[in-house]
């Protein structure tokens, strides 16, 4: 039996029967297949399979093994996002904010309609329902075009009224003329915030008053009497405070009158205009108890 070492590693084959190697593939020399391929490296007669370098494995960072998603594992569920606005707010705060809502809609919705209406031309609903649109529309909602007319109104219109006071004794005396528009410009001058009333309230009332009313001061239309105890009212709770007449004192009797000056034109123009004041003046009107009584209520309470 021969022995085929080499190194420290040996390959025993099979005696033949005259003591050689037997014929077979194993003696028959080497052969193109058995020469080493690549990828194989020959230790002795062994050959030990190599992976291509394609092939082989390679080393992960821990980091990149950590951050692959498992897809086995469960996905959380995305956050709920918080309400906000009325929807945060308790149910019966929600059915109460939804019903204010819808009020303030409906109000804005009927108010311009009224205003859309009282500014279109004469039709078939102004006709049949003209009272009702008046009676939303004046006198804090009237429209006019008189900032865009062509020649702008360059007047001063100063609104005086004086009275017929019962004092405590019973004697009735009158007292002198109260330039009101004179008091707003007094109470508006140096203030930066002035309030609607102080600014508008009485110049509107006039307005309202000669739009409704002719030269002779006789009522046309249906609000020519609206638009008297409209300004009546008002001069009545003016001179409750200016203190008309002694402590005491009851206002009988109002007269109002206007006082219209032509505003001087600038030195370049050639308009010549007048300076004289205009006045015109309305007749007494007698006060009604419950004008007093309101107009003292209303100072009270301011």
């Amino acid at each position: 039996m021969d022995a085929y070492d080499e190194g420290s590693r040996a390959r025993h084959l099979p005696d033949g029967p005259d003591g050689s190697l037997p014929e077979g593939p194993a003696s028959a020399g080497p052969t193109p297949d058995s020469t080493p391929s690549i990828g194989q490296e020959s230790i002795g007669q062994e050959s030990v399979p190599q992976r291509p370098a394609s092939q082989a494995p390679t080393a992960q960072a821990p980091d990149a093994q950590a951050s692959a998603p498992d897809p086995q594992a469960p996905t959380a569920d995305p956050p709920v996002p918080t309400p906000t606005g009325i929807a945060s707010l308790p149910l019966r705060s929600q059915v109460v904010a939804a019903l204010a809502l819808a009020v303030v809609a409906v109000v804005a919705c009927v108010h311009l309609g009224m205003v859309f209406l009282h500014v279109a031309p004469s039709n078939t609903v102004t006709k049949q329902h003209g009272r009702a649109i008046d009676d939303w529309i004046y006198p804090e909602f009237e429209q006019n075009w008189k900032l865009f007319a062509p020649n702008p109104l360059q007047q001063n219109i100063d609104v005086q009224v004086r009275a017929q006071v019962r004092g405590a004794d019973g004697a009735i005396t009158e007292t002198g003329w109260y330039d009101l528009s004179a008091l707003d410009g007094a109470t508006i001058d140096g203030n930066l915030l002035p309030s609607h009333t102080q600014q508008n309230e009485l110049r509107r009332a006039w307005d309202f008053y000669i739009g409704t009313h002719d030269n002779e001061n006789r009522p046309v239309g249906l609000r020519g009497d609206l638009s008297q105890r409209y300004l009546r009212r008002i001069v009545v709770l003016r001179l409750d405070r200016e203190g008309a007449g002694d402590k005491g004192a009851v206002v009988e009797s109002v007269q109002v009158r206007s006082r219209t000056t032509n505003v001087p034109p600038p030195k370049w123009s050639e308009e010549k205009v007048s300076d004289t004041p205009v006045l015109r003046e309305l007749p007494w009107w007698t006060v009604p108890e419950e004008d007093v009584t309101d107009a003292r209520t209303e100072a009270s309470a301011g």
